[in-house]
């Protein structure tokens, strides 16, 4: 942590030693910071006259940084955490913003970051990986924005602005990408001015490259390596590898995970018939045959319950570290149960529940490992403009999402879990808005109004917990709001704002989890079926006051209130684990400065804030008695409460049950009883407090510099529970930063310029566990380089890159299983180095 400090003191000293102090207002601005028009406050204005901390990330920025996705937006955004989730998770990103955020990615879940494009709400984290296909620039507003952009903006809101089509000018770009893992990425696009009032521009692109963690055919590489005992009976998971006296594989890979497959196209035709009217129609379309991400079985902590060390006796193994490759970039995942379909299994002598009873569907199970997602939508925007400083503007938009994922739970060739899952959602939403500007007063007043319609169907193939389930979900989202927002300003330099929202919510949910085992639903033989509706309304406010000591310099203070619908628990196993919970709601407070120095050659910006998260709603991960296990059927279990008074919990054990040391069969007791993990639900109010401070410089014509860090520190009850090994977040660092610099050298002799380029991430030390401290990811730094040629009379330019250039191994997290029950903990390695050849060229 001291380098970032260190660093970033360094950047600020060199820019801090140019001769003079910002003048009032800057005439020459060549070189100098440029400004961005942001839309944050339902209003464009000037990102340094906005009274919000935002980071307003350009098309230009993101292309000088490699910035590719939302998932990359954490390389550019202090305090914020995006990435891609763990593979359970699907197609998806998790988004944190402030310690504020949500990674579970099901139907049920609410985020906590609303996520918007071109002004039209996009409700799930599921298929958020959105491509920066033709953007004009990307906004990370702080939260809560409980006012303007409502529904679960309760960390922040992400807003997405692609490029308007000109209506002046044509032009195209075309941008080949080549690079390691046989990447090849194709980017092109082309804008046409129909007539004088209308525009058209298209855009598309492919993107592929193989995964850089390698699926191994465990036989064959235990053959391979001399060690072919350790495999026992376990079959080839690919028949190609059967070695005999002639031949024996040199390379058991079978598949590889973390690759992409991804094309997506995008139009929009702007059409201005007068000057005070404007009509945008945007289609997209987004089609992902992506590997999962890389996914590796880093520890064994035991031998699993009696099913497992049935299977593994099955196979004459032990469920241990020969699992273990010890290579993040290889896994012996192999998404296929090695027991034949229909194969009996019969009790073993130390007990357990037979998994493998003869039934069709049990044994020989096979999912790919590849998502199918897809996803489109069009949506309209008119804008009216009814006097000189009043606007009318309508948004209508209609999005469907489907996609099919599966999951093998610890990344060996037994089989301790797998899940499949069919989600999809269509939705629509409209907002309507009217806002004006005088001298006096800015205001925006409008309706907001959301509709959904999304199911879930999934398969829990699950010799752990020795049953085969089949859920079925339908949801029906509701929400309607009214909002409004002022500043006032009665003194040059001085704004006063207020808003407000009242908003309705609410969802209905229908919700089935059978097993296969039963012919009709029942209930008292282990079967979940439930109807809820969680639903809220409430006022979310804002107040806030800024004054601008001049043209350069602004202060501003804030209180903001912001809430997340209320949930319920999504993977309920049985009807005991069927519990709702409500909304999560915070109160933030945050003072701000905005500065442009230097005659605009050092822009500035700093925040600190403090967040009263009022009702935070978390999950305690145990275990509970099978209900359908009965007495006869003995476990690995015994009861003990949860500190949060959860009832029923249990902690496993990781032996079985053996009568003559543990005594007779005893439910009530947990004793001798099968156990399958649960989630109880709590309310933990906490607090967040922390700052951002964000840096660019241009100190000398071609040298720019940019900087940035931020911490946030929470504390809540839970984490000073006797039980918690950790006082911090699970999952999330309490720093993150970077800082880049490039300088943009005349080549005239080679006709153009040559910038080279390098960019510092740095993550802090982040505990994946609440419960224990054994697996913590340290801290660590990432370096990018980028050298780019440019040709000024063809506009073309070529593009040497090379990211995480010091091949640092890290790990993106790690998932604890052995924290719900399962004997295994696996983590999702970080991307090795990789080089890359960029070719690009406008016309």
């Amino acid at each position: 942590m001291k380098k970032l400090i260190l660093l970033t003191a360094s950047c600020a000293s060199i820019v801090a030693a140019m001769p003079a102090w910002a003048q009032e207002s800057a005439e020459d601005e060549t070189g100098g910071v440029q400004d961005i028009v942001v839309t944050a406050t339902r209003q464009a204005t000037n990102l340094q006259d906005t009274p919000i901390a935002i980071t307003a990330v350009t098309s230009d920025t993101l292309e000088e940084r490699g910035l590719k996705s939302t998932a990359d937006l954490s390389q550019a955004v202090p305090n914020a955490t995006f990435r891609r989730v763990q593979g359970a998770f699907g197609p998806g990103v998790s988004a944190f913003i402030r310690g504020i955020g949500q990674a579970d990615t099901s139907l049920g879940s609410e985020p906590s970051v609303a996520y918007y494009v071109d002004d039209v709400y996009y409700p799930l984290l599921l298929g958020s990986n959105f491509d920066l296909l033709d953007l004009d620039h990307i906004e990370v507003l702080r939260g809560p924005q409980g006012t303007l952009f409502g529904r679960n903006s309760l960390a922040g809101a992400v807003n997405i602005v692609s490029k308007a089509p000109s209506l002046t000018e044509a032009s195209a770009y075309v941008q080949a990408t080549m690079g390691s893992y046989n990447r090849i990425d194709i980017r092109a696009g082309f804008n046409v001015p129909l007539t004088p009032n209308l525009g058209l521009s298209v855009s598309g692109v492919s993107k592929k490259r193989d995964g850089y963690q390698r699926m191994l055919d465990f036989r064959c590489d235990m053959e391979r390596k001399g060690t072919s005992a350790l495999s026992g009976r376990l079959p080839y998971s690919s028949a190609i590898n059967t070695s005999a006296n002639n031949f024996k594989a040199d390379d058991c890979t079978v598949g590889r995970l973390g690759g992409e497959d991804v094309r997506a196209i995008r139009g929009s035709l702007r059409w201005e018939p007068v000057d005070n009217v404007s009509l945008t129609l945007i289609g997209d379309y987004t089609r992902d045959r992506s590997e999962n991400p890389a996914d590796k079985l880093l520890v064994v902590t035991g031998p699993g319950g009696a099913n497992l060390q049935t299977q593994a006796n099955y196979f004459g193994v032990t469920y241990d570290s020969r699992f273990v490759t010890g290579d993040p970039f290889t896994t012996y995942a192999s998404y296929t149960d090695p027991v034949g379909a229909g194969v009996v299994i019969p009790l073993t002598t130390t007990g357990g529940e037979s998994f493998w009873n003869g039934r069709a569907n049990r044994g020989g199970a096979s999912f790919s490992p590849v998502t199918r997602l897809d996803n489109w939508g069009v949506s309209a925007k008119l804008v009216v403009g009814l006097t000189d400083d009043i606007d009318l503007t309508a948004i209508a938009g209609y999005r469907k999402m489907t996609e099919d994922h599966a999951f093998d739970i610890d990344g060996s060739p037994l089989t301790l879990e797998h899940t499949l899952l069919n989600i999809g959602e269509s939705y629509k939403n409209i907002e309507i808005r009217l806002s004006g500007k005088s001298d006096l007063i800015d205001w925006v007043a409008g309706g907001f109004y959301f509709e959904g319609d999304g199911f879930t169907h999934a398969i829990t193939y699950s010799p752990q917990s020795a049953f085969f389930k089949i859920q079925n979900i339908k949801y029906t989202p509701l929400s309607k709001a009214v909002f409004a927002n002022v500043t006032i300003k009665p003194l040059d330099g001085l704004g006063i704002v207020a808003g407000g929202r009242y908003s309705d919510d609410e969802k209905d949910v229908d919700f089935s989890n059978v097993l296969d085992t039963n012919p009709i639903l029942d209930l008292t033989k282990g079967d979940t079926a439930f109807k809820i509706k969680p639903a809220a309304t409430r006022f979310d406010w804002k107040l806030g006051v800024n004054y601008a000591f001049s043209n350069d310099l602004m202060v501003y203070a804030s209180a903001s209130t912001g809430a997340r619908l209320p949930g319920y628990n999504t993977r309920p196993q049985q009807p005991s684990q069927v519990v709702s919970f409500g909304s999560d709601e915070t109160l933030a407070y945050e003072l701000g400065i905005k500065a442009d120095l230097f005659d605009r050659k050092l822009r500035l910006n700093l925040a600190g804030f403090y967040t009263d998260y009022k009702s935070r709603y978390t999950n305690t991960t145990g275990a509970e008695i099978n209900m359908i296990a009965g007495a006869a059927r003995p476990g690995t279990c015994v009861i003990v409460p949860l500190p949060a008074g959860g009832p029923g919990a249990t902690t496993c054990r990781t032996t079985p049950y053996n009568a003559a040391t543990d005594g007779a069969q005893n439910p009530a007791a947990g004793i001798g009883v099968l156990s399958i993990p649960r989630t109880y639900f709590i309310n933990t109010p906490g607090k967040v407090k922390g700052f951002e401070i964000e840096m660019e410089a241009r100190p000398i014509d071609g040298l720019a510099i940019n900087a940035a860090v931020g911490f946030a520190k929470f504390d809540s009850p839970d984490l000073k529970l006797p039980t918690r090994a950790n006082d911090r977040l699970a999952g999330l660092p309490e720093w993150n930063g970077t800082i880049g610099i490039q300088y943009m050298l005349d080549a005239p002799q080679l006709g153009g310029t040559v910038t080279p380029r390098l960019d510092w991430f740095y993550t802090g030390d982040i505990k994946p566990s609440a419960a224990r401290n054994t697996y913590n990811q340290p801290a660590y730094s990432l370096f990018n380089s980028r050298l780019t040629y440019h040709h000024e009379e063809h506009d073309v330019s070529v593009a040497l890159g090379v990211t995480n250039l010091f091949d640092k191994r890290y790990y993106y997290n790690f998932f604890i299983y052995q924290d719900i029950g399962f004997p295994n903990v696996n983590g999702q390695p970080g991307t090795p180095r990789q080089w890359f050849v960029e070719l690009s060229k406008k016309f």
